[in-house]
Parts: structure tokens; C-alpha cells; sequence
């Protein structure tokens, strides 16, 4: 098996690919402003000069929640204008921060709202959400979108399949026990942080009540396809089996009985340590690639449009599971090959192709 610890190998894509490719994510929070709005207004912060701390938990480059945060924290500036306000962004370790502070201080073509707000700080952190990040009770509003269904580490290798969705038996079972135990750990985490009253926003991937999930909604099945291409790849000897075996996605999706399990069970950790859903729902986010190909109905501008968002966050599972003798140069190679593939697939037969997103949306009350 290659690194099963996700901190080891896990990366958007850098340089400001994640959030020109990954417009999807994008729409899945700003569709959403409203509820953090609504906690927001619950909340009802005492304009009292003390620090007010918002973080973006897995925030990749900065770019798909830019918005959503200028949003935020204007209404924060609003209600409380003597409040010093702290913005802090986190990822894993070998996230690009430098693009992220580029994207906030409005050094590219995204437009930023770091000069609009005042008395405002902005830092990152490299830490994991399976770890502590704050000081205890210093959190406010702490937010994270399509980040959580990572776990921090791939329980087993799975036989059949690159993604927990295609697992069977006892190693669909271990990725869901690895699943339910870090997202226990993250919302412990998390409920230390938060000062009392302060509110999570957690909208992130999982399985909807009609078993639907992100590129899983009635198509041609994104993660299907994934494991069909990779097959291929070991069957023609681009790759080793040894390789497609070892190449697992370290992710876990969670229904909505299964997110708010901790919340709602008076003799779990998380429940007796003051966490309390306010709000659950479940949404579908069109697809915007196949949204606008039914627009333009140009199959080969739709699979050229389509394939980076795919690559902007699934390439480094296809990588870590490529063996470490591979020179630099030959995996990205493959690299090419295996999207290149999935591109010709796409263009071949558009339809039913898109990556709709499926999300638990998620808001937690530390009371």
C-alpha cells in the first residue's frame, strides 16, 4: 500500500488552477451565504471590541470562497464596528498559501474584499481540520465546504474500486469506521475552539436521501469511470496492478443520519461537550460544465471545459498510489494519458457526463 496518512500526499492543484477549474465549489457556497447570514443573525454579537475570528477550513487557494467571505464578514463589520476582526484560512500542509494570500490581497483577477473591511487580519494555517487549530474558545463562525469527507488516513486498500462509494463488505465497512471516527474527532475539535454561542457551517460532500452523490446523480457515474479507466490502464501495463490497487481515494461520504449522529446522541463526546445541529439539509448543485454544454452542445469544448475540474482535486489520489520509482517526469505522464482518456471518453458520448454536486449542509450551534 503506498502513504495511507492523507497529510502525506494530499493537495488541491496549485498555482491558482483549484479555483479557476473548480467553479462548481463556488456555486455550492454561494448559494449558501444565507445560512451562515441566518446563524449570523442568531448569533447577534455584541459589538464589544473584542476579537471576532471566522476561519475557511480547507480552503485550497482562497479563490471559491472569496465571495461567500467578503459576504460574511461584511455583515460582521456591519453589526460590530469596533470589533477587531480575524480571517484565518486552513489547509493541509502542502496547500499553496502563497496563492491563497495572492487571491486575498488582490494580486490576480479575482477580486478580493481585503481592503474593503476594516480593522481586519488575515493568516493561514497549516494544520489539519483532524487537529487542533485554535485556541480553545476563540472561534466565531468557522466554516468549511466540500473538504470534510476527507479522512486522515485510508484504512485498507479497496479491491474492486478507487472510491469508498465502489467498496464492498469489510473494506467499504473500515472506510466508513475511519469516516465516522475523524468526523467525531473534527467536530470535538472544533467544539473546543468555538466560543460558546459561536456557530459551524460545514457544507460538504456526502450521500443524499435518494443515494445520490457528487458525480453519482443519475449520469454516467464520475467515480465509475475513474476506476474503468485506471482498469485499463493496469490491463494495457501503462500502470502496475500493484499500482491500481494501491490507489485509494482517502475519502468518506456520510449520509445525513451519519453527520449528525454525534450531534444528536446525548451520550456521544460531542453531544455532551455542547454541539447541537440547527439546521441539516441536503442540495444537488448542477454540473455548471454539462449545464452550460446543454447551452452550446459542443461535445469537444465540454470535455475540454469539463476534465480540469475533475483534475483539480482527484490528481494527487491517482498520484500517491503510482509507485515512488516512477520518475517525475513518467508520472505526470501517465497523468496525462489517464484525464487525456477521460476526455476522449466525454467528447466521444457527452451525455450523461457531469460532476453535480451533492451536499449535507450543516449547521452546529456550540450552546
Amino acid at each position: 500500500m503506498s502513504s495511507t496518512k492523507t497529510d502525506d500526499f494530499m493537495a488541491m492543484k496549485g498555482a491558482g488552477y483549484y479555483s479557476k477549474a473548480t467553479t462548481g465549489a463556488k456555486d455550492v457556497m454561494d448559494g449558501a451565504v444565507h445560512l451562515i447570514m441566518e446563524a449570523l443573525e442568531r448569533m447577534d454579537p455584541p459589538d464589544d471590541g473584542s476579537l471576532f475570528t471566522m476561519s475557511d477550513m480547507g480552503c485550497a487557494d482562497g479563490g471559491t470562497s472569496i465571495d461567500m467571505v467578503r459576504d460574511v464578514l461584511s455583515e460582521v463589520r456591519r453589526r460590530c464596528p469596533s470589533r477587531p476582526i480575524q480571517m484565518i484560512y486552513t489547509d493541509l500542509p502542502r496547500n499553496d498559501f502563497s496563492q491563497l494570500f495572492q487571491i486575498v490581497h488582490g494580486l490576480t483577477d479575482i477580486k478580493s474584499y481585503f481592503s474593503d473591511i476594516e480593522n481586519l487580519y488575515v493568516y493561514g494555517c497549516g494544520t489539519s481540520f483532524h487537529q487542533i487549530m485554535l485556541p480553545p474558545g476563540s472561534l466565531h463562525i468557522g466554516h468549511s465546504s466540500t473538504a470534510s469527507h476527507y479522512i486522515s488516513k485510508v484504512p485498507c486498500n479497496i479491491s474492486n474500486h478507487v472510491h469508498m462509494v465502489g467498496a464492498e463488505g469489510d473494506e467499504r465497512a473500515a472506510f466508513e469506521a475511519q469516516g465516522a471516527s475523524d468526523w467525531e474527532s473534527m467536530l470535538l475539535n472544533r467544539t473546543q475552539e468555538l466560543a460558546t454561542g459561536g456557530r459551524l457551517a460545514l457544507f460538504n460532500f456526502g450521500i443524499d436521501e435518494e443515494g445520490r452523490y457528487l458525480g453519482h446523480t443519475g449520469g454516467v457515474s464520475m467515480f465509475d469511470t475513474f476506476n474503468e479507466i485506471l482498469d485499463e490502464l493496469a490491463s494495457d501495463g501503462t500502470i502496475s496492478r500493484a499500482e491500481y490497487l494501491n490507489t485509494n481515494f482517502p475519502q468518506c461520504y456520510r449520509t445525513t443520519e451519519q453527520f449528525t449522529a454525534p450531534l444528536n446522541d446525548s451520550s456521544n463526546p460531542v453531544y455532551k461537550a455542547g454541539l447541537r445541529t440547527e439546521h441539516v439539509e441536503s442540495r444537488v448543485v448542477r454540473c455548471p460544465y454539462a449545464r452550460d454544454f446543454e447551452s452550446h452542445g459542443d461535445a469537444q469544448k465540454f470535455a475540454r471545459e469539463y476534465i480540469p475540474t475533475l483534475r483539480s482535486w482527484s490528481e494527487p489520489s491517482f498520484l500517491s498510489g503510482l509507485s515512488g520509482d516512477r520518475p517525475g517526469q513518467e508520472r505526470a505522464a501517465i497523468m496525462d494519458e489517464f484525464y487525456g482518456r477521460y476526455e476522449a471518453r466525454v467528447a466521444a458520448a457527452p451525455e450523461g457526463h457531469g460532476m453535480d454536486y451533492v451536499h449535507i449542509y450543516l449547521v452546529c450551534e456550540k450552546v
